[in-house]
């Protein structure tokens, strides 16, 4: 079984930055699939972010088209926190952010994810 609390949401201009957290419980967490998802107000919930784990110290990480050389996905398995670096911020970027695990295999479809956490709101300005 693996809980999820994301924090780190909030209110900025477009054009800033911020960190969504994503803390996690499980022994295994170290070999989850990790992946960042998001809902827009009257959208449907869609892919943002994943980091899947090889073996050892390797990782394949994966971003939806949208958010490809602005956010960053990272790990900090001492932690058992999965991280979402978001820059240059854009009003479109408004929404709930979701984290969800799954045991193995990189997915970008939700359903292929078997824990959730409740979400973060990002809201960015114009």
């Amino acid at each position: 079984q693996v809980q999820l609390v994301e924090s780190g949401g909030g209110l900025v201009q477009a054009g800033g930055s911020l960190r969504l957290s994503c803390a996690a419980s499980g022994r295994t967490f170290s070999s989850y699939t990790m992946g960042w998802f998001r809902q827009a107000p009257g959208k449907e919930r869609e892919f943002v972010a994943s980091m899947s784990w090889t073996g050892a110290t390797t990782y394949y990480t994966y971003y939806a088209d949208s958010v490809k050389g602005r956010f960053t996905i990272s790990k900090d398995n001492a932690q058992n926190t999965v991280y979402l670096q978001m820059k240059s911020l854009k009003p479109e970027d408004t929404a709930v952010y979701y984290c969800a695990a799954k045991s193995y295999g990189n997915s970008r479809f939700e359903s292929h994810y078997d824990y959730w956490g409740k979400g973060t709101q990002v809201t960015v300005s114009s």
